[in-house]
This record gives structure tokens, C-alpha cells and sequence, in this order.
């Protein structure tokens, strides 16, 4: 084992061992699903900085980046920036006990990255495999951590103390990563950040109403962040609990992995 995978190794442990000493939400609460934020005033601080930054920079590039490319290769960046990610879900599947969407990470890499031109397109979709959409938040989770404290991260945005340490190891766990080559080290952080601008021109009114026209943007979006997540994740469970899958003939817009135009920003309770 090289000085470079051990020195991985030993970050993702001591995340993991970092996540079990947080602070931790008291069962009854965390059952009734209520906002567990002791460290509000130091949210509210990253919020205003995160504003900031959008403000002045990325949502202009953002709105720059969708009015001049065209169409059709903001989506074909975005699937380029999914499918990269494709070998760390399988990884994340794999920690998590599941084999079969693991293979199907693995199949779908694969494909998308030969018959779909270097990635830049999902015939797998076409071929009616079932999407993958996981992360070491999920992995996580899986094991049974809790969501533990809200946290507003620098640039990212909303998480949580678990998903914020999934972000982070999430980083190292992609086998592309591996590979010794310096720009393919850094490849995927690129094409990430070229998706997010791609998601944030797209969806610039809804993210606009939230941030600069909700009498409390920080509480509005940690509400949408947190509802989202657990609603994802329990949706998740449900599926590996009683064996189920996606449907994979199931219409497109009703997926958001498969269609690229469904709002991740959206209220997933909202009528």
C-alpha cells in the first residue's frame, strides 16, 4: 500500500472517529425530526459569507454559463460530472451491503463512459438500467450514525455534521482518484463545480427566492436542506428494507437523477 492510500485511509477513519465524538441530538428530538443547530450563530456567519460569494460570483457565472452555452452541452457536462462520480457510489454501495446497485455503479461507468462518448451522455438509461444516487453521508447513515448538528459549510452550503464528513471523504474514496496522474486528481472537483453552475442557471429563480427574498434565508434553506435529506433517505431505506428498486420504465421527469430539468431545490413536502 503506497504513503498516499495509507494517508487516505487514515483520513476517513479519523472523519469517522471525529463524527462520533459531535455533538449529538437527544433521541426524543431526533425522533420527533426537529432542527438540531447549536452552532447557529457560526451557520448564520458562513451563510452571510456563502451569500456573498454567490452574490457577486457565482451566480452571475452561473447565469453567464447557461445563457451562452448551449443547452444540450450544459446537460452533456452534467452527465460527464455525474458519471464520474459512478466508481465512489460504487464504493459507497458496496460499504453500505449493497451488491446489486454497487455492479450496477460499476455497469453503468462502464457504458456511459465508452457508448456514451467519453461521458458526456447516459446510454445507460436508454438500456433501462436503474439509476445510482448515494454518497458516505448515505453510507453513513446505513451504519447507523445519526444526522447529528446542522452545519453550514464554506462554499458548499447547507449539510449536516454526517454529511458534511461524507462530503469530505467522499473526496478520497473515488478509485478514479487513485490514478497517479496530477489533472485527473482534480477532475472531478472541476466537472463538480461546472454541474453546480449548470443546476444553479437553471434553477436561478427558485435559489433566488430562497436566498435574497425569504425574510430568513439561512432558516429557509437549512429547512429545505434538512427536509430534502431526511426524505431522500427514508425513501432510500424503504427501497433496501422491502428489496425494491427505482422502476426503470418509470417517466422521465419524475427522477431526479435521470432528468436533469427537476428541482433539487424544491420542497419535497410542498403540495
Amino acid at each position: 500500500m503506497s504513503s498516499r492510500i495509507r494517508f487516505k485511509t487514515f483520513a476517513i477513519l479519523s472523519l469517522v472517529a471525529l463524527l462520533g465524538a459531535c455533538a449529538t441530538q437527544p433521541p426524543e428530538e431526533a425522533a420527533r425530526g426537529e432542527v438540531f443547530d447549536p452552532y447557529e450563530k457560526t451557520n448564520r456567519g458562513i451563510h452571510k459569507f456563502n451569500l456573498g460569494v454567490d452574490r457577486f460570483l457565482f451566480r452571475p457565472a452561473s447565469k453567464g454559463y447557461v445563457k451562452i452555452v448551449p443547452d444540450p452541452m450544459v446537460t452533456s457536462f452534467s452527465t460527464f460530472a455525474e458519471n464520474l462520480t459512478l466508481p465512489g457510489q460504487a464504493v459507497d454501495y458496496l460499504l453500505q451491503g449493497n451488491l446489486k446497485q454497487s455492479g450496477n455503479a460499476l455497469l453503468r461507468f462502464a457504458i456511459n463512459m465508452t457508448v456514451g462518448g467519453a461521458g458526456l451522455s447516459s446510454p445507460a438509461d436508454e438500456l433501462n438500467l436503474p439509476p445510482v444516487d448515494t454518497d458516505f453521508g448515505e453510507t453513513l447513515h446505513v451504519w447507523g450514525f445519526g444526522e447529528g448538528a446542522y452545519v453550514e459549510l464554506p462554499f458548499y452550503g447547507p449539510s449536516t455534521t454526517r454529511d458534511a464528513v461524507g462530503v469530505v471523504v467522499n473526496l478520497f474514496s473515488n478509485p478514479i482518484n487513485f490514478t497517479p496522474t496530477r489533472p485527473v486528481d482534480n477532475l472531478g472537483v472541476y466537472a463538480e463545480i461546472v454541474r453546480r453552475m449548470g443546476d444553479r442557471g437553471r434553477f436561478s429563480d427558485t435559489v433566488d427566492s430562497i436566498l435574497y427574498e425569504s425574510a430568513d434565508s439561512y432558516a429557509q434553506a437549512r429547512l429545505i436542506y434538512l427536509q430534502n435529506r431526511r426524505f431522500e433517505l427514508a425513501r432510500d431505506d424503504e427501497g433496501a428494507y422491502l428489496g425494491l428498486y427505482d422502476d426503470p420504465y418509470a417517466d422521465i421527469g419524475t427522477d431526479p437523477v435521470r432528468d436533469p430539468y427537476l428541482d433539487p431545490y424544491e420542497d419535497p413536502y410542498a403540495e
